[in-house]
């Protein structure tokens, strides 16, 4: 293994890693030689996310438990029992969140503050919790989870939307005031990725028939190729690399008028 990708002795705390994308950063992450701690709400979900990861992984090399990114006691527990099983955290991956499709008029303030409290203050709230530590180390990666959504309109995912966007400017903050202490902080935005949080929004839908009209690609993404970002981006090859969003969308963005067609949507012959 290159050591520019090498994360060996490296200690990784990832929130929402018992599933989807943070799930696959947690594998990704064991294979780069780190070790990691999972958090996840539902403490079922958590054990068994770290026995699958444990099958291939050195003993003692993935832990986890119940982690409620929302609330102060959960957060600081959690990152204190991390600290105390390797040691040292080197790496925050900040994958939690939730997800609400409605039409706005019918998105209650509530719903939207829930969001928000999810993706951003959960954030926010792992990001300072680990900080002291990273501080005192001179070196850390934060990564934070942002969307296709930070930079493009979802109809009817305005919580969502709202939130993923203020991701980027908590990431340019952090990145910006916390780089004289040696941390890192960056920002990946997936494309379109089907997983149990938007599963049902995507796959064999009039939503995602067109989404994969307008990738270049012509498909949808996986969580495993989100992984690779999250090893680029901890690792020393990223060593100059702070306060960047990096999109994983297989050219969504990119996307205006081109020749490259899903094909239900190729022209006859």
């Amino acid at each position: 293994m290159s050591d520019r990708f090498n994360l060996t002795g490296q200690a990784a705390l990832i929130t929402g890693g018992a599933s989807g994308i943070g799930k696959a950063i947690a594998q990704a992450f064991l294979e780069a030689g780190a070790r990691v701690w999972i958090g996840s709400r539902t403490a079922e979900k958590v054990e068994t996310a770290v026995a699958e990861l444990g099958e291939s992984a050195s003993e003692g090399a993935v832990l986890g438990q119940s982690l409620d990114v929302t609330d102060d006691g959960s957060v600081e527990e959690t990152t204190a029992k991390a600290l105390e099983s390797f040691g040292r955290i080197d790496i925050l991956v900040n994958s939690a969140g939730i997800i609400i499709k409605k039409p706005t008029e019918e998105l209650t303030l509530e719903e939207f503050n829930t969001v928000h409290e999810s993706h951003v203050t959960g954030t926010l709230r792992c990001c300072k919790a680990v900080a002291t530590a990273m501080k005192e180390q001179g070196s850390g990666s934060i990564i934070n989870i942002a969307s296709i959504s930070s930079f493009v309109d979802l109809v009817e995912v305005t919580a969502y939307a709202a939130a993923k966007s203020a991701i980027l400017g908590l990431t340019r903050s952090l990145a910006n005031e916390w780089a004289k202490h040696g941390i890192r902080t960056n920002a990946i935005a997936p494309g379109f990725i089907p997983t149990d949080l938007n599963r049902k929004f995507l796959e064999g839908t009039e939503r995602g028939r067109r989404i994969i009209e307008n990738t270049p690609m012509e498909r949808f993404g996986t969580a495993e190729e989100i992984s690779g970002a999250a090893v680029f981006l901890s690792s020393p090859a990223a060593s100059f690399v702070n306060g960047h969003t990096l999109v994983v969308d297989g050219g969504y963005l990119a996307c205006g008028i081109g020749d490259s067609y899903a094909p239900w949507a190729r022209p006859d012959e």
